[in-house]
């Protein structure tokens, strides 16, 4: 009897889960760690146009387990690609962002403008190391982007 009260006492302890919004009768647990907003930075923009350089704001230092949003802006005046797998590879995509459209991708290894647009890329630092983000075919320091994860 003693057992049965203990279980009753300890079921009315533990709170109850607040259900999602939409008919699917799931447990909605909210944002939380790195995805809750407050380990988060944005990251200065690259640029895609032609002739110019891809980030005028100079090289990235990221810290592994921090939260960045960072925007590609493509001019349209070329078709440009930025390629990066390394770098891709070292970091976790939580979405790709284009005209509202979320893509959820589980790896990237490169990027390419056909015309005038832009993305937003949200991730998590995840592999201490040097890399890199450039526009493939280039040598130019202006057409790379040094990346350091610490």
């Amino acid at each position: 009897m003693k057992t049965l009260a203990l279980i009753a006492a300890m079921t009315l302890a533990v709170p109850t889960l607040a259900l999602a919004d939409d008919d699917d009768d799931r447990p909605s647990f909210g944002a939380a760690g790195l995805l809750s907003g407050k380990n988060k930075e944005d990251l200065p923009p690259i640029i895609l146009s032609s002739g110019e350089p891809i980030a005028p704001d100079g090289p990235w230092e990221l810290q592994s387990g921090t939260y960045y949003e960072f925007e590609i802006q493509g001019d349209g005046s070329q078709e440009l690609a930025l390629v990066g797998p390394e770098f891709f590879r070292a970091i976790w995509i939580d979405e790709i962002v284009v005209e509202g459209l979320e893509i959820r991708p589980l790896g990237l290894d490169s990027i390419e403008f056909d015309e005038a647009g832009e993305m937003e890329i949200g991730f998590v630092a995840i592999k201490p190391g040097a890399y890199y983000i450039k526009i493939p075919g280039t040598s130019g320091e202006t057409q790379r982007l040094d990346i350091t994860i610490k």
